[in-house]
């Protein structure tokens, strides 16, 4: 299958300019390609994966694949997809995210294959020392105003309550400049992007050929969504960085384990790189019994190993699994604490475990998880009643200071999956 064959059936084509002369140009060799993404914000998010892993889906099939941090762009803020005015950064803070970020790619692409590395770029390189006498007489010239009003990004705004600035209305040429100057000065001929993006995108493939009289493409891939229609990566915690220090591994994979069932195999075949047949032998499996949520855990693995790594994946899955019933063992106190922030907890003075400790019956209580020391009792009695997940039966056990686990917590769960926590204070 080729590469845009596979792209197609992964859901991951919206609009190319030209797609019999892009599948013509790609079957008579490698091509190089870019992605750009604006440092808005300090990390990427997982909305942002798609420009990622396509770039190394290209990657892999022998393609030059360049990532573009928006260290320009990213001083104006791409209206597209957008209701209001962006809050313009300072160069500093520019300066710090374009850093944060670039570590964030460079996980997903490798920068040292000996055939084709990847490369980043920024944007600022080319378009900072370029004055803005300059830019009006080499690129605006080029641009009709009645396009420009014409595109999407721009027409939806002006339709707004809020309007769109000169600043975010210039950000298309802006794009357009970045892409004629990949294709002049290292022979980029696609850009890739999402299908909020399309506007942009034209723009500069229209640049190209008007300024340079050479072919250039564009293609763009779906925004991912959820069901209903809203934004994917939003949580009621908000979105789901790949900065493990804003959302740890553990809650990136449990992002994922999540899926809904009417999802999984469209994030399967989106987000991950399995081959086709694993894909849809995974569907045929979550088809006949979505309980197992065998697909939601191979998403999960994949994802989770692609943007953290092999030893992230296997706390993030040893966490989750104790919410299972697993036994602790010798799970990091790292990873137990991100299991913590998934239960109910409440405070218990650490003196009540001192000595000979309080009663189980009424620590159940206090935790929640039992409404009277008597239904404790019979939740004992019928083995329904687990401290750091180990049985308990005996109706007379005391907990004391050595249950407490990493020396603070202590892992109460009645029946399957009822979990509470008590931490010592």
């Amino acid at each position: 299958m080729s590469l845009l064959a596979d792209l197609q059936w992964r859901g991951l084509v919206a609009d190319c300019t030209d797609l019999n002369a892009l599948t013509k140009r790609l079957e008579e060799g490698p091509v190089t390609l870019y992605c750009g993404f604006d440092p808005t914000g300090d990390s990427l998010h997982v909305g942002h994966l798609m420009g990622q892993l396509t770039l190394r889906r290209f990657q892999l099939a022998g393609h030059h694949p360049i990532a573009v941090a928006g260290g320009a762009t990213g001083m104006i803020g791409d209206p597209s997809g957008k209701s209001a005015e962006r809050n313009l950064l300072t160069a500093a803070q520019l300066a710090h995210n374009v850093t944060r970020i670039t570590g964030q790619l460079r996980a997903l692409l490798d920068f040292n294959a000996a055939a084709n590395p990847a490369r980043l770029l920024d944007n600022a390189d080319w378009t900072a020392p370029l004055s803005y006498l300059d830019f009006l007489r080499d690129v605006g010239k080029h641009f009709s105003l009645n396009v420009m009003l014409a595109k999407d990004s721009v027409r939806s705004r002006m339709e707004g309550d809020h309007g769109i600035s000169y600043t975010e209305f210039s950000y298309q040429l802006l794009q357009a400049f970045d892409f004629c100057h990949l294709r002049e000065a290292v022979n980029c001929e696609l850009q890739i992007g999402g299908s909020d993006q399309w506007g942009n995108i034209t723009a500069g493939t229209d640049f190209i050929r008007r300024k340079l009289g050479v072919a250039a493409w564009g293609l763009t891939f779906p925004l991912i969504t959820k069901s209903d229609g809203s934004k994917f990566g939003k949580t009621e915690g908000g979105a789901v960085w790949l900065d493990p220090q804003k959302t740890s591994p553990y809650r990136f994979y449990q992002f994922f384990i999540n899926t809904e069932d009417a999802k999984v195999g469209e994030y399967l075949r989106k987000f991950t790189f399995l081959p086709r047949p694993e894909i849809e032998a995974l569907e045929a499996a979550h088809a006949a019994n979505p309980g197992a949520r065998e697909a939601h855990r191979a998403l999960a693995r994949a994802v989770t190993t692609l943007v953290h790594g092999p030893a992230a994946l296997e706390a993030a899955a040893k966490a989750s699994e104790i919410l299972f019933g697993a036994e602790i063992g010798d799970t990091s106190e790292a990873t137990f604490q991100d299991v913590v922030g998934e239960v109910p907890t409440k405070d218990l003075e650490r003196a009540k475990l001192e000595g000979t400790g309080t009663a189980l019956t009424e620590l159940l209580v206090h935790a929640g998880l039992c409404p009277s020391k008597g239904q404790a009792r019979k939740d004992l009695e019928g083995g329904g009643i687990y401290v750091n997940n180990v049985r308990a039966t005996d109706v007379a056990k005391h907990l004391t200071t050595a249950d407490l686990l990493f020396g603070k917590h202590i892992l109460l769960r009645k029946g399957k999956r009822t979990y509470a926590v008590l931490r010592a204070v």
